[in-house]
């Protein structure tokens, strides 16, 4: 069937059905949570996740190391229990092994690790429960709000098709028809886009979660790490000087502190908010386009890392290692965050396809604790799962003959409640997409605001006039000054 000229440029998905909305996931109701009938974004996503073999498609370039994680007991001055019952946070002093993988995002697997991008920030709790994998980056928001927008962010800023070059002009395009991504943006072309080290590194969770007490009450979460070493950023030229001689200092820096007793440590604190729609405020809470104000929920400490063992092979620990953002144990849940939902889906699905279908049953994704289910069979396999005492011949659940049996449940269960909406495909209210980029403008020192310009201009320079000033109008939006500095250095450029 022949497409006429007009149709011929329509978005479709592999089966020929056109795509009328590309920019929201469905929900229920415009906050969310996302229904499992996703199917263009599940199409979508699912071919994204295999487009690379066998490297990461992001976080391709990485470092790794083991630790442990100790606990406080409380959450600022507030017992741990008052706010979940996740096991690894209640008791003063209880530790929790954890492997934790650094990483950039968007460049390849031996590119140089002072290129200007976010730096992935995963850490593995070995807990008695199970596997919590807090999967996050080192700055504590997102470029987008909706997972269905990742495939598209991300082309926009890997290697053009045709001449497998990275171009400034593809990723200001994508930008400048998105305005959620300025307070990103905001963030990465200042310093804070080019961590000096792993060690001096923030982390973040980025996106919302939730925690859940003995009563089944639950409050929304943010996570942040904070580096005990202080926090250290480079400028482009820094960054250049050290490019030139040495493309893996932050992994460098990282093993040679391990290796010589200097152990990197890091506090994790929690903002705690009650699990409401919050119409106070000027943004969506669930919206990981934005950091939760301090001055209004503050950062409680609940914990402190340290990493304290290098790898004893690489490719086996850190390239093989898999994390995934839906991997909690109890008191821990999940928020309506759209791109938590996403991910949720996408970086296991990611797993199966990049390491293997058995890749829990590596030695660096597997749990400490005990592990019984009638998985069976797929490439790699090499051990079942079947514990002593237990019928062997039985790979199935209800039986009579011994087979595995579900654990009884022992907490009150967390039920979320909605009241009655549509299932929709639409954004948030409260998008307010220029209001923290402008803030964040206004924070910085004088010399952050000058490389932040430079950093911008240099890059879209690659654009064309009508996508410059397509962003002008949008950094004006944010700030008179911003936009102003920005018309002027690509004046002059």
């Amino acid at each position: 069937m022949e497409a006429n000229q007009d149709q011929q440029r329509h978005l479709t998905t592999r089966q020929g059905h056109p795509v009328t909305n590309n920019q929201n996931m469905r929900t229920l109701g415009n906050r969310g949570p996302a229904v499992m009938e996703n199917y263009q974004f599940l199409e979508k996503i699912a071919h994204f996740d295999r487009e690379r073999v066998p490297e990461r498609v992001v976080h391709a370039r990485g470092a790794g190391a083991h630790g442990v994680f100790e606990a406080y007991g409380t959450v600022g001055n507030e017992p741990a229990a008052s706010y979940t019952r996740a096991k690894l946070f209640q008791k003063k002093g209880k530790e929790t092994p954890v492997f934790v993988r650094f990483s950039t995002v968007i460049h390849g697997g031996h590119s140089p690790e002072t290129l200007r991008d976010p730096r992935g920030f995963a850490v593995k709790f070995y807990t008695e429960d199970g596997i919590w994998d807090l999967v996050g980056n080192n700055l504590k928001i997102f470029f987008i709000r909706d997972a269905i927008k990742f495939p598209d962010f991300i082309h926009s800023l890997k290697p053009d098709p045709i001449t497998n070059r990275q171009d400034a002009g593809r990723a200001f395009d994508f930008f400048s028809n998105s305005p959620e991504v300025l307070h990103m943006i905001t963030w990465v072309f200042s310093p804070w886009g080019i961590p000096a080290n792993y060690r001096q590194m923030q982390g973040s969770g980025v996106n919302t979660y939730k925690w859940v007490n003995k009563a089944g009450q639950a409050v929304l979460v943010k996570y942040h790490w904070e580096p005990v070493q202080g926090i250290k950023n480079l400028t482009q030229a820094e960054a250049n000087h050290i490019q030139a001689t040495n493309i893996n200092h932050a992994t460098q820096d990282l093993y040679e502190a391990i290796a010589t007793g200097n152990y990197p440590q890091w506090e994790l604190l929690v903002q705690i908010m009650s699990d409401e729609e919050h119409p106070e405020l000027d943004f969506d809470p669930l919206d990981d386009t934005k950091i939760w104000p301090a001055d209004k929920f503050p950062w409680l400490p609940v914990g402190k890392m340290t990493l304290n063992r290098n790898p004893a092979n690489y490719f086996a620990e850190v390239e093989q290692s898999a994390f995934g953002p839906g991997v909690l144990v109890d008191g821990l849940e999940f928020s309506d965050d759209k791109m938590l939902i996403g991910r949720t889906f996408s970086y296991s699905d990611t797993q199966r396809y990049r390491v293997g279908p058995n890749y829990l049953q590596l030695p660096i994704n597997s749990p400490k604790n005990h592990v019984g289910t009638n998985q069976r069979d797929g490439a790699m396999t090499y051990k079942v799962d079947v514990p002593a005492g237990t019928n062997p011949h039985v790979n199935y659940e209800p039986s009579s003959l011994n087979g595995l049996v579900e654990a009884p449940e022992t907490e009150v269960p967390y039920e979320p409640e909605y009241a009655a909406a549509r299932i929709m495909r639409r954004s948030i209210d409260r998008t307010n997409d220029f209001g923290q980029a402008g803030e964040r403008y206004r924070s910085f020192e004088e010399w952050e605001r000058t490389e932040l310009i430079n950093n911008l201009v240099d890059g879209l320079k690659a654009a064309t006039p009508f996508i410059q000033e397509k962003m002008v109008e949008l950094f004006t939006q944010c700030d008179a000054d911003y936009g102003k500095r920005i018309a002027e250095g690509l004046k002059n450029a």
